[in-house]
């Protein structure tokens, strides 16, 4: 794991990204609802509007090499001769390095789509499979890890992958499912939000849970850096982060239907707003009436 900063950016990068996808995914569908289709990226109103796919590079640029420089790290609590930590860092790596050729993808075919014409629902199998190979390696960790609150905090973080995996596997199946692209968006949302509070949960001693503690002799970052003791401060800490699991979930709720309510209220208003309803009844005296003489029908025809 990083350490408290690397999480909050981590958790600003992800949080940010999901409720710009899920702004203009829902702006989109309201606008035409039934042309509506999902696309892996949306670019910005203004100049540049290639700057999502800029941030995204960026942040996972600085995401791999905290990666790289923390597997540079002695680990004190190896067991045997495997530096586990130094090769969980390295895999890490890997797997932001995969995402970064992702986000490249997206930006050459955006560019020049006659040199990459990649397809939204190509890109959308693409990230499947990546969101797949995280949850697997995120679950391999949590198998590997001494410290219990760690373990479940990368049990919970793989599960959300999962959950970002069976959404993009969707979206590349069904492009105009918009539940799963809102709900794609969702999870990015949430996923920030473990994010910090697996960075507070671990690093910040004021939110660390009653019975664990940092261990003074291992580098913050470091596989195993937080433990509990007792078995009773384990089970307690683990029903605490389900807790505040749930808790971020109720809020991510409650946030996707805020963002609904307000851009379905933004549309409308557009709607209305340039909609001027046609004069049913002209008045003779009006000089811009025209009257048409029409010719009587004199007979019917059978």
């Amino acid at each position: 794991m990083g350490s408290l900063m690397y999480q909050v950016i981590s958790s600003v990068a992800l949080l940010t990204l999901g409720v710009y996808h899920l702004v203009n995914s829902t702006r989109m569908y309201l606008k035409t609802p039934h042309t509506y289709v999902a696309k892996p990226f949306h670019p910005f109103p203004f100049y540049p509007r290639r700057l999502p796919l800029y941030l995204a590079l960026l942040f996972l640029t600085l995401a791999i090499a905290h990666h790289l420089l923390l597997s540079a790290d002695a680990d004190p609590l190896v067991k045997g001769a495997t530096p586990v930590h130094r090769l969980s860092s390295l895999q890490a790596a890997a797997n932001l390095f995969l995402f970064l050729i992702l986000a490249l993808s997206l930006l050459l075919s955006d560019a020049s789509p006659s040199l990459l014409p990649l397809p939204s629902d190509l890109s959308f199998a693409l990230a499947a499979a990546l969101f797949l190979l995280h949850a697997s390696r995120a679950s391999a960790r949590a198998a590997l890890q001494t410290s219990a609150i760690e373990s479940h905090c990368l049990t919970i973080d793989g599960r959300l992958s999962s959950l970002s995996a069976l959404l993009s596997l969707l979206l590349a199946a069904l492009p105009r499912l918009f539940p799963a692209d809102a709900a794609l968006a969702a999870a990015f949302c949430l996923r920030g939000l473990w994010a910090l509070q697996t960075g507070l949960s671990l690093y910040a001693d004021a939110f660390i849970p009653d019975g664990c503690h940092r261990l003074l002799d291992v580098a913050s970052g470091v596989e195993g850096s937080t433990q509990c003791d007792l078995d009773d401060s384990k089970l307690r800490a683990v029903a605490i982060l389900d807790l505040a699991f749930l808790v971020h979930a109720i809020f991510v709720l409650l946030l996707v239907l805020l963002i609904y309510a307000l851009v379905a209220r933004s549309v409308g208003v557009r709607r209305l707003g340039s909609y001027e309803p046609l004069p049913t009844v002209a008045s003779p005296a009006d000089p811009n009436h025209t009257h048409i003489q029409m010719k009587a029908l004199t007979g019917t025809q059978a």
